[in-house]
C-alpha cells in the first residue's frame, strides 16, 4: 500500500491564485478547474492572506520585501522567456537551413 503525498505549492503560486480569487473575475469552480487545487484549500489560502494583511501594511520591512520579491519574480520570468527564445531559435534555424 503506497502513501499519498500532499501536493506542495510555492508561495508565488498561492499568491497568484488568491489574487484571482479576490478579483472575483472567475468563480471558485473555475479556479479549481484551472489550477487543480481543491476548493477548501483555496478558501484556506484566502483566509490566510486576509488575516496577514494588517501585518503587511503595518511593517515597512515586509512591504519592502514584497516589492523586492515581485521585482525579482518579474526579472526571473523575463530571463526564463529569453532562455526559452535562445534555446528554440538555434533549433529552428538548423531546421530551416537543413531544408526539407
Amino acid at each position: 500500500m503506497g502513501t499519498t503525498r500532499r501536493k506542495q505549492y510555492t508561495a508565488e503560486f498561492k499568491a497568484q491564485v488568491v489574487q484571482e480569487m479576490l478579483r472575483e473575475t472567475k468563480t471558485v469552480g473555475q479556479l479549481v478547474s484551472e489550477y487543480g487545487v481543491p476548493k477548501t484549500v483555496l478558501y484556506h489560502w484566502r483566509e490566510l492572506a486576509l488575516a496577514g494583511l494588517p501585518t503587511l501594511f503595518g511593517d515597512q520591512h515586509a512591504q519592502e520585501q514584497v516589492v523586492r520579491e515581485r521585482a525579482w519574480q518579474q526579472e526571473r520570468e523575463t530571463l526564463f522567456a529569453e532562455i526559452g527564445r535562445l534555446t528554440t531559435q538555434p533549433t529552428w534555424l538548423k531546421k530551416i537551413l537543413s531544408g526539407p
